[in-house]
């Protein structure tokens, strides 16, 4: 769809990922509409189903006709959080756009609220589920997750995996959600120079409804996607500073245990050849040399990419007088 025309767009784009939730989207529905009238927001809510196995297209159906401001996009498969996501925020046309999960434990009366910091000046504002109403085996690995998060990421929040978030339309339409990296948009955000980013106390609901999708394998991937995005938001336009750092770090300390052992040779003649050091000093200058050529060979794919595409985010121009 063309969305270039944004003078009938909707103040607010509420995106919600769906999965075998039928049972609360009539619920959320009228929550959502209430919070965004009561605050005299022009509003349209999007559905993404994202391969639901029960009637939950059905009752997107049935929303569409009762309401046009409800839209559904309907994936032939389970896909993912972030690929629901990431088709949303592509068919979304209001100034925010705000994201929740549709199992009723967000609350859409949080809205106005995460929209109002926004207009603050902030570029994103994510939920801070304080007080979760959710199991202890659910609770602690979180929060375990969330502390290596921010100390990993540089992100200052405590709720990463919070669906309910808030942002400036242009930020999700530069951020690139795929694979597990719904949890990192914050951290993606940042990368493309939407640092201004807070969180706000919102209340969390138990469920109502269904089964949790939550599962420890969750937490596995997680902390991989993590790696890999905190290597892609760092590193991706500059792989030498990573490989080229830990390569020149390698050979350095096999350089000086070799010119050590080099010396004790020489100088005090004793014996090296069945010293396990001289292996490792080998070893670690191997390994340098390895590092560094795969930095610079990154450098050589990155290049030309960087020098075809215009990736800079502009935040604000002003133009020569006429």
């Amino acid at each position: 769809m063309d969305h270039s025309d944004r003078q009938d767009c909707p103040d607010v784009s509420v995106v919600v990922p769906v999965y075998d939730e039928a049972d609360s989207l009539t619920e959320l529905t009228r929550e959502i509409r209430s919070a965004c009238e009561d605050a005299g927001y022009r509003f349209e809510i999007w559905f993404v189903d994202d391969g639901s196995q029960d009637a939950s297209w059905q009752v997107i159906e049935t929303l569409h006709k009762e309401d046009a401001r409800i839209a559904g996009l309907r994936l032939r498969r389970n896909y993912g959080k972030s690929a629901a996501l990431a088709l949303g925020f592509k068919e979304a046309r209001g100034n925010y756009v705000v994201t929740m999960d549709a199992d009723l434990q967000d609350v859409p009366a949080e809205i106005p609220g995460l929209i109002a910091r926004i207009e603050e000046g902030f570029d994103l504002v994510s939920g801070w589920k304080k007080t979760r109403r959710d199991p202890l085996s659910k609770r602690l690995p979180s929060k375990f997750f969330n502390r290596v998060t921010r100390i990993i990421s540089g992100v200052r929040l405590h709720d990463f995996n919070c669906g309910l978030k808030a942002y400036r339309r242009e930020v999700v339409k530069s951020v690139r959600v795929y694979g597990e990296l719904h949890r990192y948009i914050p951290l993606l955000a940042k990368w493309e120079g939407y640092d201004r980013i807070s969180e706000v106390v919102v209340e969390h609901r138990a469920r109502r409804h269904g089964r949790s999708k939550f599962g420890l394998d969750r937490f596995i991937k997680g902390f991989l996607d993590l790696i890999s995005v905190t290597f892609l938001t760092r590193f991706a336009v500059r792989p030498m500073h990573f490989f080229g750092a830990f390569g020149t770090l390698a050979f350095f300390i096999g350089f000086v245990l070799s010119l050590w052992l080099s010396i004790d040779k020489i100088a005090f003649g004793n014996p090296i050849g069945d010293r396990p050091l001289l292996l490792l000093g080998a070893l670690m200058m191997v390994v340098g040399v390895q590092m560094f050529t795969t930095g610079l060979l990154g450098e050589m794919i990155v290049r030309p990419g960087m020098e075809r595409t215009d990736s800079y985010r502009v935040m604000a121009t002003l133009p020569p007088a006429d």
